[in-house]
């Protein structure tokens, strides 16, 4: 499932209450980015772009990926959050 802009200011109103300072566009296009980078990958089979997004705003773990361990981001989670950022920046300029 792709995610827009609309989805991402519909999913952040509904999460928070705090306005949205980032670009919705370069959202969802990193985390689209990032899921079919990694959905031909044995750990990425299950996460859908949404779920990239509440890692980077909210740091919620996505299953199955090992993101978090006993509260703390792990390795994968510190790589996916970077790179997510990077491609944030790169979808904006």
């Amino acid at each position: 499932m792709k995610l827009t802009s609309k989805k991402v200011l519909d999913y952040m109103s509904y999460r928070t209450d705090e306005e949205l300072r980032h670009c919705p566009e370069a959202i969802a296009a990193a985390c689209n980015d990032m899921a079919s980078e990694y959905s031909h990958t044995e750990f990425g089979k299950a996460a859908e772009p949404r779920d990239y997004m509440r890692l980077l705003f909210f740091n919620d773990p996505i299953k199955g990926m090992f993101t978090h361990s006993y509260g703390f981001h792990t390795a994968t989670g510190r790589m996916l959050i970077e790179k997510l950022k990077s491609r944030y920046y790169e979808h904006k300029e």
